[in-house]
């Protein structure tokens, strides 16, 4: 069954309706659901289906797509020697088809492009010169390596420029998504539960497929990546080495991001990472904002050369803290989630679920339809100007000149506001309008588990964003 997704299955109903043939591009990281949208919108209206083998070599792959022909009905030909053979053969499956709308599926393109294969060449030859002529293909084509989708499909710069119809970047799950996803599995968990859940897996649909209902969050948690034979505990390494050439210069990258809290700016990953400031540097940071794992954030009143970037797979942060050196307990999870060491961790697993749900955050605050840009802002201590040197991670710079400063606090009850929060506050919000000088109205707010405690420092917050506020 599928959850969500809706505005995904109208664009692909759309193009299937279209009396003109169409060419979509589906892309999105490993696990989030791309095949699965595919083969359960159009269950029963494929016409032709493929997928590309990981390693396979151009005669391998061609021996694949030659058994795909035959799966789909088409028999009378012999083995294609190359992807200009084989695309003709496919041509000739699509005239004998009776389908009213031909849908052409090719899953993991990536894989079929080996070296001197000319995939990309016979490909461009069947959309151009054949298939965009007529008016009853619906072509899509999607894989996990994103970066090659984006460079080869979406932003290729010969004979498939602009040749999309549609692009379509599969996202993961927010919180409500995945509520209902587990509900659908009858998996029982109250929003806490959901909510700690999400911290570890994010909003990757196959993951959250695993768990088992009967367990509780711990047992799951365990069964999934601590158990002697557990479903995800290679999934790191599978993950980026499905993504991305050379995967060691990413995960130097991630590894990087993973130990700082704030983020980092390009100069500072580079002495990191040890890497030479070049394009090949820039294109891997692109590769990893396109796939999810990281993100950008420009700093309030700072030039973009000084942005930040955050590590924000959920997964990935997991990974680092609790996996990187496995631990020898196949009841971790069990034995240590109301640790010192697990509670730090909910508090930097808990800001990033908050990233991830900006829009849920603007909805709470009844800004919605309000023009916004997301900033983050630091500064460094200044004792002669009077500045103490702060870090916001969360700024919502409004259209209506008001800057909601952000604070996120997990908390396993309700959050106390004591002196020193209030403080601390402060000290941030007078730093920022020292620095910036701005003349935006200045809204400290509160994103934190179930809300705060009453006392005389938490009328000093504007306003107050609970986790059931990030399920809407």
């Amino acid at each position: 069954m599928l959850i969500a997704r809706n505005n995904e299955i109208k664009i692909l109903e759309d193009a299937y309706s279209a009396d003109e043939s169409k060419f979509i591009a589906i892309y999105g990281r490993r696990r989030i659901g791309k095949t699965y949208l595919i083969r359960k919108t159009f269950t029963d209206r494929i016409t032709f289906a493929h997928t590309g083998y990981s390693g396979g070599n151009m005669k391998e792959q061609l021996f694949a797509f030659s058994a795909s022909l035959r799966e789909f009905g088409y028999e009378d030909f012999g083995r294609p020697s190359s992807w200009l053979e084989a695309f003709e053969l496919l041509k000739d499956l699509i005239r004998a088809s009776n389908d009213v709308k031909k849908v052409i599926f090719l899953d993991e393109l990536s894989w079929m492009d080996t070296a001197k294969s000319d995939f990309l060449m016979a490909l461009e030859g069947f959309w151009n010169g054949w298939a965009s002529a007529r008016n009853d293909i619906l072509l899509i084509v999607c894989g996990s390596a994103t970066s090659w989708i984006m460079d080869n499909i979406i932003h290729n710069k010969g004979g498939l420029y602009n040749r999309l119809s549609y692009q379509i970047e599969l996202l993961p799950f927010t919180l409500g998504e995945c509520e209902t996803y587990a509900k659908t599995n009858h998996i029982v968990m109250n929003r806490h539960q959901l909510l700690n859940c999400y911290m570890i897996l994010g909003g990757v649909p196959f993951y959250w497929s695993l768990l088992k209902k009967g367990l509780s969050l711990p047992q799951n948690i365990d069964n999934l990546f601590f158990a002697r034979n557990a479903a995800l505990k290679d999934e790191f390494q599978y993950l980026y080495s499905s993504l991305f050439k050379k995967p060691d210069r990413y995960i130097d990258i991630v590894n990087a991001l993973g130990k700082n809290k704030a983020g980092m700016t390009r100069e500072e990953l580079l002495a990191a990472t040890k890497e030479s400031n070049s394009g090949a540097f820039t294109k891997r940071l692109l590769n990893l904002i396109n796939c999810g794992f990281i993100r950008k954030y420009n700093e309030f009143g700072k030039k973009t050369r000084n942005c930040r970037y955050r590590l924000v797979d959920n997964f990935t942060l997991f990974y680092y803290k609790f996996m990187a050196d496995r631990p020898n307990d196949a009841h971790f999870w069990e034995n240590h989630s109301e640790s010192a060491e697990v509670n730090a961790w909910c508090g930097l697993a808990f800001e990033r679920v908050c990233f991830e749900h900006i829009d849920q955050i603007k909805k709470a605050l009844g800004i919605s339809g309000v023009s916004t840009e997301v900033y983050s802002w630091s500064c460094k201590r200044d004792i002669e100007n009077g500045i103490n040197g702060s870090q916001i991670d969360m700024l919502i710079v409004r259209k209506d000149q008001i800057i909601n400063v952000c604070e996120m606090k997990f908390a396993r009850g309700k959050y106390t506001v004591t002196s020193k929060t209030d403080t601390d506050i402060r000290k941030k919000i007078n730093d920022f309008f020292a620095v910036t000088e701005t003349r935006y109205a200045i809204h400290p707010i509160i994103v934190t588990t179930y809300g705060l405690t009453e006392n005389a420092y938490a009328g000093n917050i504007q306003a107050v964003i609970t986790a059931e506020d990030l399920f809407n």
